[in-house]
């Protein structure tokens, strides 16, 4: 039986004690839960490849009509969708089973980029609604963020069994730019804008850098 929403987080990495991404994710469930969407939930390792791997693996078992992986951006000062997912692995620092991929490509063969199917400017549109910093990014680094969403969309784009989900994924800051019940209320209103929205805004929200 297929479900309404999927989400997923990441487990700490780097020496924290928690993840932001996680945090928000798991404080979103219940919320959603309470507009009567049907949601699961699964924390993902900070892993190459094996991140991947497990949200396919939720993907083709959950079925899910919206995916939205969620991750931590330090240094970011709003909540930020992604547009584009892009085919390279470069590590800044080891993930947590210590690899550290240098220009190597997350799937073999694949497209250069794959873009989000969300409607990342109604996503940002409800934030403002709500008082929430949000902006669209154009980059989700080339970490295990990055990974992740290429995966997704490399999924969704490809097997024919996934075919019509929308799906992307959201940078939330650290909690002390954004706390997590912010960034909690902020997946809120862009998973219900992502359900109430066809197509997307057409409105400036680029980068010139």
């Amino acid at each position: 039986m297929a479900i309404d929403v999927l989400l997923t987080g990441f487990e700490p990495f780097a020496g924290a004690a928690t993840n932001e991404s996680w945090e928000a994710v798991r404080r979103a469930v219940p919320v959603l839960r309470e507009h009567g969407l049907s949601v699961a939930a699964f924390e993902l390792p900070v892993e190459f490849g094996r991140a991947g791997d497990l949200l396919a693996e939720a993907v083709r078992e959950r079925r899910p009509r919206l995916a939205v992986a969620v991750g931590l951006a330090a240094g970011r000062t709003a909540i930020t969708p992604e547009r584009v997912a892009i085919n390279v692995r470069d590590a800044r620092i080891p993930d947590n089973a210590g690899a550290s991929p240098v220009d190597e490509p997350v799937v073999v063969g694949g497209a250069v980029g794959h873009f989000s199917t969300l409607p990342i400017k109604a996503m940002v549109a409800a934030l403002g609604a709500e008082g929430i910093p949000g902006s669209v990014s154009q980059t989700a680094g080339t970490y295990v963020c990055n990974d992740v969403f290429y995966r997704l969309q490399h999924l969704l784009a490809t097997d024919e069994g996934s075919a019509g989900v929308r799906s992307g994924f959201v940078h939330v800051p650290s909690a002390d730019v954004v706390d997590v019940p912010t960034a909690s209320r902020a997946l809120t209103h862009m998973v219900l804008a992502a359900r109430s929205t066809g197509a997307d805004l057409v409105e400036a929200n680029g980068a010139e850098h």
